[in-house]
């Protein structure tokens, strides 16, 4: 059967991407919770009935083709236990994630249909913890089993957010398997994916000022007056205020002009299946999350255009066997050749996380530098194509007010052995194929500036698998069916006695004893026989005379 998911399923499913990176081996996958019973002694409200698969497994795995997040580790993270905001690490003021695949397996769900879940969605937003409902999601649900996938398409419309993510047609596909009487034993428990034909994030930074005039406002503690009244009088100049880069970025509905953008078809997949244990007849969870990337683009559209090329995809898979000594996380760490203007300005991989991409401003002075037209100088290249070096060469002086930090988020996982719901090893973990980050130097002069404006995600892998000790058992137990208790007698029931609440209550069982007593003297003395007093002489008066 294929159906939409409900409402109450819909917010874990995207939420997965972007909140489980905080827990990575967290128990179970977010599900409806179990109602506790009205009374101890009352049944269970529902019973299997039939045969029942041996099989036990916990898993989910996410991926987001990109997720954007404004003041990273900001906000205060709330929690219902008291004392713990202050232990909890903080999170974004506002996450926004798109191109989500999300696919969960967990036999122990409480709603038979939870028990395999993949969807496929074209965003979700959280502002400070709080995630909301997204429309447009694609979903599937088991059991029952749905021998085929559903696909379907979505063209996200116009809206306000254009200015921090933009995308084009987007297709998803979701599967999710489960059997009546082998529970996850099947092919592929659930699986998702989704494919975008386009996607440009950050045609401005909403974090900086929308304005050019900085007067009164920046002062940049290791600079004096006239060295601040300079930058204010080289950001006038610039064709546009700082949060748009000093004109460089589009701004909003603009196709040019992003500092981010996928012009190339991207997918991302997310897959929870069972494999083979060597040499057991059980079987293993396994969890992998994929992304498909040809190549990103830093400011396509401008002079200072850069190509970040994918060599090698990001594929993270976690097996879990249920022992500690077998699990395990598997990582292909991505590889990205950064370029800009023909030339290589370095290469991330595991042995190099990290490349800055400088930002600044031309500083006056007396020596003309052609090139200089208005624009910021980010990276190697001036305006006008001619490269910085050179122009450093010829006298030219600049501060850098900002720093776009490329980096590969490196894995992170962990894992312990858990007792409940069943005996077992759990293991998750998480990684980011390419993580760019706005960060402001010390010459930036603005008050109350974090130490990130804003972060962009590509690739946000999360797997997760629990199994139980041995492996999952593929098999069939023929359950007995529970006697249910005997019903209540029907009918009238008898009346409960009442409540003495005064001592009229005592003059009905007084007059019903009176009576009795009555009535036994009554027939106590007609029983008895009647005796007679023996007769006297009577002495008969004399007559007088």
């Amino acid at each position: 059967m294929q159906r939409r998911l409900p409402a109450v399923l819909a917010v874990p499913a995207v939420a997965s991407v972007l909140v489980l990176a905080a827990g990575p081996a967290a128990a179970q996958v977010p599900t409806t919770p179990v109602p506790p019973p009205a009374s101890p002694t009352a049944p269970p409200p529902s019973a299997p009935v039939g045969p029942q698969p041996l099989g036990h497994a916990v898993a989910d795995a996410g991926t987001g083709l990109a997720v954007v997040r404004l003041l990273p580790n900001s906000a205060p993270t709330k929690s219902i236990i008291p004392g713990a905001e202050d232990k909890l690490p903080k999170q974004s003021a506002v996450e926004l994630g798109f191109g989500l695949a999300s696919a969960q397996a967990n036999s122990e769900a409480y709603l038979a249909f939870e028990k395999s879940i993949a969807q496929a969605s074209p965003g979700g937003i959280a502002v400070q913890g709080a995630s909301p409902q997204t429309p447009g999601a694609l979903a599937q649900t088991a059991p029952p089993n749905n021998a085929e996938p559903r696909t379907g398409g979505i063209n996200p419309p116009s809206s306000p957010l254009d200015t921090l993510v933009k995308a084009g047609v987007l297709n998803g596909r979701v599967q999710a398997q489960w059997s009546d009487t082998l529970g996850p034993c099947v092919n592929t428990i659930s699986d998702a994916s989704t494919e975008l034909a386009s996607l440009s994030a950050l045609n401005a930074i909403p974090t900086l000022p929308g304005v050019t005039d900085l007067t009164g406002v920046f002062d940049a503690p290791n600079l004096d007056n006239a060295g601040d009244l300079a930058i204010i009088d080289g950001l006038k100049g610039l064709t546009g205020p700082l949060s748009t880069l000093g004109g460089v970025l589009g701004g909003q509905g603009s196709t040019t002009g992003s500092l981010l953008s996928l012009p190339n078809t991207l997918s991302a997949r997310s897959v929870v299946r069972l494999v083979d244990i060597p040499g057991s007849p059980n079987k293993a969870v396994q969890s992998v999350s994929t992304m498909q990337v040809a190549a990103v683009k830093l400011l396509a559209g401008t002079p200072f255009e850069v190509s970040i090329n994918v060599v090698s995809q990001p594929t993270l898979t976690v097996t879990s066997t249920g022992d500690k000594a077998t699990s395990t996380v598997q990582y292909t760490a991505p590889v990205l050749d950064v370029v800009q203007g023909g030339k290589s300005l370095g290469r991330l991989d595991a042995a190099n996380p990290k490349l800055d991409i400088p930002i600044g401003i031309p500083l006056p002075t007396g020596t003309a530098v052609p090139g200089l037209d208005k624009l910021p100088i980010i990276g190697g290249l001036l305006a006008g194509g001619q490269g910085l070096q050179d122009a450093l060469a010829n006298g030219l002086k600049k501060l850098d007010l900002g720093v776009i930090r490329l980096s590969v988020a490196g894995l992170n996982q962990k894992s312990e052995e858990s007792t409940q719901p069943f005996k077992g090893f759990q293991l998750g973990a998480t990684a980011r194929m390419l993580d760019l980050q706005i960060l402001p130097t010390d010459a930036l002069g603005l008050p109350n500036l974090p130490s990130a404006l804003a972060q962009v995600s590509l690739g946000e892998q999360v797997a997760r698998a629990y199994a139980p000790t041995g492996g999952v058992i593929c098999g069939t137990a023929t359950q007995q069916p529970v006697n249910p208790p005997a019903p209540a007698p029907q009918g009238k029931a008898t009346p409960p006695p009442l409540a003495y609440t005064n001592a009229a209550y005592q003059a009905v069982p007084i007059f019903w004893t009176g009576t009795a007593m009555l009535l036994v003297g009554v027939v106590l003395v007609a029983a008895l026989p009647n005796r007679r007093r023996p007769a006297t002489a009577r002495t008969k008066p004399k007559a007088t005379s």
